[in-house]
């Protein structure tokens, strides 16, 4: 069942950046969708927790800091980074580069906070940049440098996310992190995205589901709805119930899936495809994530891109 769990979370994380895709072709900011994404996973979480565990409601000044640049800087950032390199590169070449945080981790972990790295973090290294030059073919300038900037912003940000989320799970619950930065970065994105300038007739519009679905026409709350719901909260959900089943390594590795889901949704959907040296470079690229995921002797990070925050203390999400 873990793999199951671990499994379909990724495969709802890596369709959300086709879905994405439809939203923000439909006229959305990628500020504007950030702020639905954020504040639809805070409002749930919020639910649970006066469900489960008011108690989590009240946190030490000095932890509400730390949450709130968690929020800001490891949430916001991520989510709005994310979504305007997805409106300048296809859907898994964004995915790819933002994993490379899995690998920031490892560095930083080994160079700034002085813990033990399995000597295949070097070798983690090499394989993402050699796959990440053929990926992008830089001898050919084909990918859109804003993007590739912007897509790395967004591997920063996780980066970021993963060093100080797994710090801040540690003094509470999960859902209870995941209430408190949605909430920072939603109160954030609230006064910054302009959201206020929506057209309101945008939800009443149909929007086509482009690529090799254009045919197919939707109500436009339709991808945002799963992009609120199955797009960032359930795969969440997921991600937890199978870190009940799975040790954090199996659950990493697991969760990297996501990556070739992104290509595989964007190839049946989108039409995005890669040429067979490209491909050639992905899986050169993933074999460097999962190698570097495994490469903390003590922490092992569970990678899971998206919204939510480690899903414990030091072995993301």
């Amino acid at each position: 069942m873990g793999y199951i769990y671990a499994l379909t979370a990724a495969l709802f994380f890596g369709a959300n950046g086709s879905v994405t895709k439809v939203i923000l072709d439909a006229g959305l900011t990628p500020a504007q969708l950030t702020v639905f994404r954020v504040l639809s996973a805070a409002v749930i979480c919020g639910a649970i927790l006066l469900v489960t565990d008011r108690g989590a409601f009240r946190v030490a000044p000095r932890q509400l800091l730390i949450l709130g640049f968690l929020g800001v800087v490891g949430v916001a950032m991520l989510q709005f980074t994310y979504a305007v390199a997805l409106g300048l590169l296809p859907v898994g070449i964004t995915l790819l580069i933002e994993y490379t945080a899995v690998l920031m981790v490892a560095v930083v972990a080994f160079f700034v906070y002085r813990e033990r790295v399995k000597a295949r973090l070097w070798v983690a290294i090499g394989c993402v940049l050699v796959g990440l030059a053929i990926v992008a073919q830089l001898w050919s300038g084909e990918l859109d440098p804003v993007g590739v900037l912007f897509a790395f912003g967004a591997a920063t940000s996780l980066t970021i996310y993963f060093l100080v989320g797994e710090r801040e799970v540690g003094k509470t619950t999960p859902i209870a992190v995941a209430f408190w930065t949605m909430s920072f970065a939603s109160a954030f994105w609230l006064v910054f995205s302009g959201w206020w300038r929506i057209d309101p007739a945008i939800f009443h519009a149909s929007v086509s589901l482009s690529g090799n679905l254009a045919e197919v026409v939707v109500p436009f709350w339709v991808p945002l709805l799963w992009s609120m719901v199955l797009g960032s909260f359930a795969p969440f959900v997921l991600s937890l119930l199978a870190l009940k089943h799975l040790t954090a390594t199996a659950a990493g590795v697991v969760a990297s899936s996501e990556v070739m889901f992104a290509f595989l949704v964007a190839w049946i959907w989108l039409g995005e495809t890669l040429g067979a040296v490209q491909l050639v470079g992905a899986a050169v690229v993933l074999a460097g994530i999962i190698l570097a995921q495994t490469a903390r002797a003590g922490k092992v990070i569970d990678a899971d891109l998206a919204l939510a925050p480690p899903a414990f203390p030091a072995p993301q999400g």
